[in-house]
């Protein structure tokens, strides 16, 4: 006799991260529920032996629950991932997480419940904890940021029919930034609200990052154009209001004192040089109000506040080109 379908499928996509990944399955095998309740997809996208054998592992330890592995190598990045593993889905719900969470013991149940309790709703983005210091590094700042999203793939549930109404996730998303802004947008404008699932609670413990880690993460601002060419207001109104004046002052008044020094105008370039070096003060500030004011944080902050701007302008630029946005 055919089992019954599990009422919520968790998809994780994932990409060579075991120690992480365990961490978070071990969590969700922990839930409070009846284990035929739900099931659980790992999405490779790095198409890893040890990622396979570690969900065999799991599997074999915990064979009430339906835990399965899926290799990705179709596509790049998480949203090509997860596409495969809500399309593998056999729950009419289909829950979002990272493979860096640790979901609590409630998570499904209260997902679940949110959902079906509100009939109107396309999805349900539940609630992220991350555990901060009392000053807090700016990559900790960063990552806690999480706890303020409206909507993240880290912990939300999505009717899989409001799934493939939308299409699932925009693939040309290929890292972990703004695809769920988009999936959220979509499904808000074609398939219905995007409610509050309040007691699902995931944790998002800081990761360890090397130093300057700012810098290649403002790669990302590439998809930023993306979206925006997508949703022009939307990103306006909930993503960012203005562009970043600031860092195209900045680079700006560099240029000019480039310029002037090489054409002789040594007052004009001391003047564009004290304007760039207000703004990049100014910024460097703001990043250290109330953060770490150890002296390797405070020097990161002074190093990464000089070459922020000029890249995440270059990465807006080529995001601007690619897409063929005007995006400023």
């Amino acid at each position: 006799m055919r089992a019954p379908d599990p009422i919520v499928s968790v998809v994780i996509a994932t990409y060579r991260r075991p120690d992480l990944l365990r961490r978070c399955l071990l969590a969700l095998c922990a839930q409070r529920i009846d284990p035929r309740g739900f099931e659980i997809i790992v999405a490779d996208d790095g198409c890893e032996r040890r990622i396979a054998e570690l969900v065999a592992e799991l599997a074999a330890h915990h064979p009430r629950i339906a835990l399965r592995y899926v290799a990705v190598t179709r596509t790049q990045g998480p949203a090509g991932a997860r596409n495969v593993g809500w399309r593998m889905a056999r729950a009419d719900i289909v829950a979002f997480t990272d493979d860096d969470t640790v979901p609590r013991p409630d998570w499904v149940c209260e997902g679940y419940i949110a959902l079906a309790a509100a009939p109107a709703w396309s999805a349900a983005a539940g609630n992220v904890v991350v555990p901060m210091p009392t000053r807090p590094t700016d990559h900790e700042r960063d990552t806690g940021g999480l706890a303020q999203a409206e909507f993240v793939t880290a912990n939300c549930f999505v009717r899989r029919l409001a799934l493939e109404r939308v299409g699932g996730f925009d693939e040309r998303f290929r890292r972990a930034w703004r695809e769920d802004s988009d999936l959220q947008f979509r499904l808000e404008q074609l398939a219905g609200p995007v409610g509050r699932a309040g007691n699902a609670v995931v944790e998002h413990p800081v990761r360890p990052t090397r130093w300057g880690s700012s810098v290649s993460a403002q790669a990302k601002v590439f998809f930023d154009a993306l979206l925006y060419k997508k949703h022009p207001i939307a990103y306006r109104q909930r993503i960012r209001r203005v562009p970043p004046w600031d860092y195209y002052v900045a680079v700006g008044a560099l240029l000019v004192a480039f310029v002037a020094t090489l054409i002789g105008r040594g007052d004009v370039a001391a003047a564009a040089a004290c304007v760039w070096l207000a703004i990049t003060a100014a910024f460097c500030a703001r990043r250290l109000k109330g953060a770490a004011l150890t002296p390797a944080h405070v020097a990161e902050m002074a190093v990464t506040s000089i070459v922020i701007p000029p890249l995440s302008l270059y990465w807006r630029i080529r995001g601007a080109l690619h897409f063929r946005t005007v995006f400023l």
